[in-house]
């Protein structure tokens, strides 16, 4: 149950899944400093400090009993979170206590456990990404051969397809998943590194044996499960890799507003919806309204997403030398706040993609609303193959589409290019292949070849790479 009394963060209470909001979550990230901690003990004693396998078992056996109240009560007495849980943990491991945390800076644990969230977040991430994938892979190839006005400028353009337009969206989405896979393979720890980056610290507690220390920080790394660590660092880990997931993010949430906005018109023109509930109440106070407040959510929470960024490359341009803290209060919200963000986007999008509805009718409609306009140079064509003087064909249709189009404008009335060209003359040769030359497929060019294409040499080898994560549906939450 919310609080009612105070501020609720609506990511976390309307939004975000449980399954990102756990993977920012506190339980999370003080287990993986006890971890970080375990790995550094014992790799530690492997190679030959003091440290105890009892005092390495104390602490596995206590990795995950966490007391959260008198953490909370040394933090306040010590204002310093690590040290207040290096005292809790101390608390039930009695005799681990003397080499907690031996040698190492706070940003041990809490860059090395980061940069370990972030890259589990993204995994996250990429499932709902592919899955958004693989619903708008479906859409596309049921509808590539349905033509379909495509637009230029927000005004009626050459005939496409609903599935090839759909590609567009796809196409946006596999560079993001591009993006995606290069984060996650730039991704490194921070490593053990001492208080200022230079291992100072490691280096006195192993006499000055370089050796040992490079392969203190290896065993560590190791044991998180990572191969990749920073060559060099201050006291944390380079803040512009918070930039580069954050861009990847926003990058993400792009493609999502430029999809919701296309819905939003297309649901404006009644060609495509998005899903409705039985019982939606789309305004309270105009009930025939269906409101596209899923995209327009979309959109709403896209917007955030994009502009974190700037806010993460602010802090990665403000570390002074090895470091300055005004990057702590600041990184809890933001990179959190940004995954919490997407996922909840990408929950709406598998929503949105897996139930629009199209009304091809009312699309049918607007093609012949402007197909005969499009189709004049078809037209004046085939009526000087049989034998018209093409210049004086040009100025009749061009008279004739003016006629035709004051009547669409100026009197609202449909447009009767094609019964004002099967009554002049000129035109007759054409006249028994109007509707030939009308055929709406015949003005989409190579757009149902295009969308099978680009799926079966782009998206398909995606999609089964992670076939085992498909079939996932986006939940609204509200």
């Amino acid at each position: 149950m919310n609080d009612y009394t105070i501020y609720n963060n609506p990511l976390t209470t309307r939004y975000a899944s449980e399954e990102m909001q756990r993977a920012f979550s506190d339980d999370k990230r003080f287990k993986l400093w006890r971890k970080l901690w375990i790995a550094l003990a014992e790799s530690q004693m492997e190679l030959g400090l003091n440290v105890t396998q009892e005092q390495v078992d104390e602490l596995k056996t206590y990795a995950e009993d966490i007391d959260y109240e008198l953490a909370e009560k040394f933090e306040k007495e010590v204002r310093h979170d690590v040290m207040a849980h290096v005292k809790t943990y101390g608390e039930k491991a009695k005799k681990a206590m003397p080499i907690i945390h031996l040698g190492a800076t706070s940003c041990f644990v809490d860059c090395n456990a980061e940069a370990i969230m972030l890259n589990d977040a993204l995994d996250i991430i990429l499932k709902k990404l592919v899955n958004v994938m693989d619903k708008l892979k479906k859409f596309a190839l049921s509808y590539k051969d349905t033509p379909t006005l495509g637009f230029t400028h927000l005004q009626p353009a050459q005939l496409t397809t609903v599935g090839k337009r759909a590609t567009l969206w796809l196409q946006d989405l596999e560079m993001d998943y591009v993006n995606l896979i290069h984060a996650k393979e730039t991704i490194k720890l921070r490593g053990v590194k001492g208080t200022t980056g230079t291992q100072a610290s490691f280096m006195e507690l192993f006499n000055d044996d370089e050796e040992k220390v490079k392969k203190l920080q290896e065993k560590v790394v190791e044991k998180m499960g990572y191969d990749k660590v920073f060559g060099v660092t201050g006291q944390t880990y380079p803040r512009k890799m918070d930039y580069n997931i954050l861009c990847v993010l926003s990058q993400i949430a792009q493609s999502a507003y430029k999809f919701s906005n296309d819905i939003r018109i297309l649901q404006n023109m009644k060609e495509i919806e998005e899903p409705f509930g039985k019982k939606q109440i789309g305004s309270s106070a105009m009930a025939y309204k269906r409101n596209p407040m899923r995209s327009e959510r979309i959109g709403a929470l896209a917007r955030y997403a994009i502009s974190l960024p700037v806010n993460s490359a602010i802090t990665a341009s403000t570390q002074w030398f090895e470091r300055t803290l005004d990057d702590s209060a600041n990184r809890r919200i933001v990179n959190a706040q940004a995954f919490l963000t997407v996922d909840a986007i990408l929950n709406i999008y598998m929503n949105v993609a897996e139930n629009l509805v199209v009304y091809e009718k009312v699309i049918e409609k607007h093609i012949r609303a402007e197909l005969p306009f499009m189709a004049t140079e078809n037209i004046m064509m085939e009526c000087v193959k049989a034998g018209g003087n093409r210049q004086d064909l040009h100025e009749r249709i061009r008279e004739l589409s003016m006629e035709a189009g004051k009547r669409v404008k100026v009197e609202g009335k449909e447009n009767n290019l094609i019964e004002l060209i099967k009554q002049d003359e000129m035109f007759k040769p054409v006249w028994d292949k109007l509707d030939a030359i009308l055929d709406a497929k015949k003005f989409i060019g190579r757009a149902p070849s295009q969308t099978v294409e680009f799926i079966e040499e782009e998206i398909n080898p995606i999609l089964e790479k992670y076939s085992e994560w498909l079939g996932v549906s986006g939940e609204v939450r509200v």
